[in-house]
This record gives structure tokens, C-alpha cells and sequence, in this order.
């Protein structure tokens, strides 16, 4: 049966990421006569090349929730790459992603070109990149990222890093918390995670050749970004997404005091 689902299954998925090409290509040649909104025209394809990949997948989806249309910054839990198109059919929606997957054989080929912006943990340059969201959340389309900077196994939902999630505030746009749950046999699925040192072939082919699981995509309600800190909105979002996920989350610490009254010369964060 595992044999007869990838043969039906491998040729759709290769025939979505030839579109994929056919559309980078099309958009290649058309994209310098465009007198439109260019990363509009490429967000509004790569939705349309999500949808598809979204179809080939053997997933069931589930939406609980209305999909705005205002910008806004999409945050949530990450658990694999298909969280991506799951999330990227829903509307014309640009991801954060690290530079990492920009090496992947033709998927990070194909997520540069769909508007994809790439990030190197660690190299100290949180501020520019918060600036660099911030613009892009002042143009059409919105903007989605994994606060947790790693995926899981579904749970758990790891601590949200504030550091990019300031970009909300800085453009005047509320946050978009979403909750994404996998499910094979009324139990969290233990093949979707991509995590460890699973590599993305073999990743792939485990999931084509299994039986269809349900996807769970919860819309939360939006959290005002005005007035609020980076890592108060990342302790709110969190909060909104496990318990979207019926999980628990261990109190925050308390943030350290601000150094004239702790007296050892260290600045409270922002």
C-alpha cells in the first residue's frame, strides 16, 4: 500500500515543483514590464504555487478561524517545512526563514524567488532585520514567522524569541497569532515533525507514502502591537498558541529591573 500511495503521489508533487519553475520563470520575464506592485504579483503566484504543493501533500486541513486581510505579522509554532505552504495558501503571505533553507535543491530556489527573506541566526543583527520586516510590513501582503527559531514534535511550544517581533510595533500592526496541530489517528502525528537531523528527502517520502492526517489551523484572535514591547508580545502570542494547543506553558520569570535599581550596571531588555 506504502508503494501504491508514492506512486500516485511522488509524480503530483514533482509536477507542482515544475510549476513552481514554470511560474519563477514566468515571473522572470514578466516582472520588469509590470507597472503594478511587483512583490505583489510575486506573492499573489507564490500563493497560488502553495495551494497547489498544499494539495499535493497528504494532508487534511482544518481552518478554525477568519483569514484578514489587513497586514498584519503572522506568528506561530513551527513543527515542519509544510507548515509553510499549509499557511502560505491561505493568502498572499511573504515567511521569514533561515539562511539555511535557501540551500535547500530547489525548494530554497523556490522560496527566494516567492518573496521568502533569509535570516543568520546569531549574527547579531536583530536590529536591521526588525527594520527590514518593519518595511515590509508597510507593503501589501503580510508576513509570517516562527518565533520559536526551531520546529518541534508538537508538544511542546517552545519560547518565543522577541527580538524580530518588535518590527509589529515599529510598522503599527497587530500580531497574528496562528496554532497548527498535525493529527494521524486522533493523536498528535509523529511523522509530520521535521526535526533533528531528518533530512528532506527521506522526510518527504515517509509522509507520500502514508496514509492522509488531519491539519488543525487556528486563526487566534489579533494582539495589538501598540504601546507593547518585543518581549511582551512575545510572551502574549505564546500564551494565545498553547493554549489554542490545550498546552501548558511555564510561567515567565520575572524580568530582571532596570539597572539603577539592581545596581550592577546591566540594562533591562527591550
Amino acid at each position: 500500500m506504502r508503494r501504491l500511495r508514492l506512486a500516485w503521489r511522488l509524480p503530483r508533487l514533482v509536477a507542482v515543483l515544475l510549476l513552481g519553475v514554470l511560474f519563477s520563470l514566468l515571473l522572470a520575464l514578466v516582472e520588469p514590464l509590470w507597472r503594478g506592485d511587483r512583490l505583489a504579483l510575486r506573492l499573489r503566484l507564490t500563493r497560488r504555487f502553495h495551494a497547489a504543493l498544499a494539495a499535493a501533500l497528504p494532508f487534511r486541513v482544518t481552518l478554525i478561524g477568519e483569514v484578514p486581510h489587513e497586514p498584519r505579522l503572522w506568528v506561530g509554532n513551527h513543527v515542519s517545512w509544510t507548515d509553510i505552504p499549509l499557511l502560505g495558501q491561505l493568502l498572499p503571505l511573504a515567511f521569514l526563514a533561515k539562511a539555511e533553507v535557501r540551500g535547500w535543491p530547489l525548494l530554497g530556489w523556490l522560496a527566494e524567488q516567492g518573496g521568502t527573506l533569509f535570516i543568520r541566526r546569531g549574527n547579531g543583527d536583530g536590529a536591521k532585520v526588525a527594520e527590514q520586516l518593519a518595511e515590509r510590513l508597510g507593503r501589501p501582503g503580510a508576513l509570517a514567522l516562527f518565533p520559536e527559531g526551531t520546529s518541534t514534535d508538537g508538544t511542546q511550544v517552545r519560547t518565543f524569541h522577541g527580538r524580530l517581533l518588535g518590527s509589529a510595533t515599529q510598522a503599527g500592526v497587530p500580531l497574528q497569532p496562528v496554532a497548527i496541530r498535525y493529527l494521524r489517528g486522533g493523536r498528535i502525528d509523529p511523522l509530520a515533525p521535521f526535526i533533528g537531523d531528518d533530512e528532506l528527502p527521506g522526510h518527504l517520502l515517509r509522509l507520500l507514502g502514508a496514509e492522509v492526517a488531519e491539519v488543525h489551523i487556528h486563526l487566534l484572535p489579533p494582539i495589538d502591537s501598540r504601546g507593547r514591547s518585543r518581549d511582551e508580545l512575545a510572551r502574549l502570542s505564546r500564551q494565545a498558541v498553547a493554549e489554542a494547543l490545550g498546552l501548558r506553558v511555564p510561567p515567565s520569570p520575572p524580568a530582571p529591573l532596570p539597572s539603577r535599581e539592581r545596581g550592577d550596571g546591566a540594562c533591562r531588555p527591550a
